[in-house]
C-alpha cells in the first residue's frame, strides 16, 4: 500500500543517499506500480491543480491533476523532475531552443504506471488529450516554486519569464470547462 509519509521518507532517503534522480525514478515506480492504493490516499481527483505533498529546498512533490483536454504552454523547471502517471493519460512535448525561440524535438505519452524523467534543462509542454481527469505525481529536485524559469508564448514561441499566476488561471479556466461539461 502506498503511505504518503513513508513515500515522502523514501524520496528524501534517495537524496540523502546520493541517488537524486535516478533514486527518485525508482521510488516513483514502485508508488504508481500501485495507482489505487495512491489514489486511496492521496484522494480521487475532482479538478485541476496540484496538491502539495511536500515541500523544501531540496525536493518537491506535488500531486497534479489535469482537466480533460487542458494544454499547459511550454515551460522549463530549471531542475531534474521524476512524474509517475496515476491515472488518465500525460502526452508532453519536448522542446529544444533554436536561436532566439524553441522547436519540437520529440514526444511522450504516459499512461497509468508509467514514469518519465526530464532533465534540469528540459523544456516540455503538457496535454491531457483524454475526457477525464489525469492525475501524476510530479518530484522535482529542488523547490519547484523559487528558480526563475520560463515559459514560451504557445502560439509565437517567445520566451518570458513564468507566470504563476498565469498558469493559476489556465488551470481555472479547465476547470471552469470541465465543471460545464459535466452538467451537459
Amino acid at each position: 500500500m502506498f503511505d504518503r509519509d513513508r513515500f515522502i521518507e523514501d524520496c528524501l532517503r534517495a537524496i540523502k543517499e546520493g541517488s537524486g534522480q535516478r533514486g527518485i525514478r525508482e521510488v516513483v515506480a514502485e508508488a504508481v506500480s500501485d495507482p489505487a492504493a495512491v489514489l486511496a490516499d492521496l484522494g480521487e481527483p475532482e479538478e485541476a491543480g496540484f496538491q502539495d505533498v511536500y515541500r523544501s529546498d531540496e525536493l518537491t512533490i506535488l500531486n497534479f491533476t489535469w482537466a480533460p483536454l487542458m494544454t499547459l504552454m511550454p515551460h522549463n523547471h530549471n531542475m531534474w523532475a521524476v512524474i509517475g502517471l496515476i491515472s488518465g493519460r500525460e502526452d508532453s512535448i519536448l522542446w529544444k531552443r533554436v536561436d532566439s525561440s524553441i522547436t519540437a524535438a520529440g514526444a511522450s505519452t504516459m499512461a497509468p504506471r508509467d514514469v518519465g524523467v526530464l532533465g534540469p534543462n528540459a523544456i516540455h509542454s503538457v496535454t491531457n488529450p483524454t475526457g477525464k481527469l489525469t492525475s501524476a505525481l510530479h518530484v522535482y529536485g529542488g523547490d519547484f516554486f523559487t528558480p526563475d524559469r520560463s515559459e514560451w508564448d504557445p502560439e509565437t514561441l517567445v520566451e518570458r519569464r513564468y507566470n504563476f499566476d498565469g498558469a493559476r488561471k489556465i488551470f481555472r479556466e479547465a476547470n471552469e470547462r470541465f465543471r460545464a461539461s459535466q452538467t451537459q
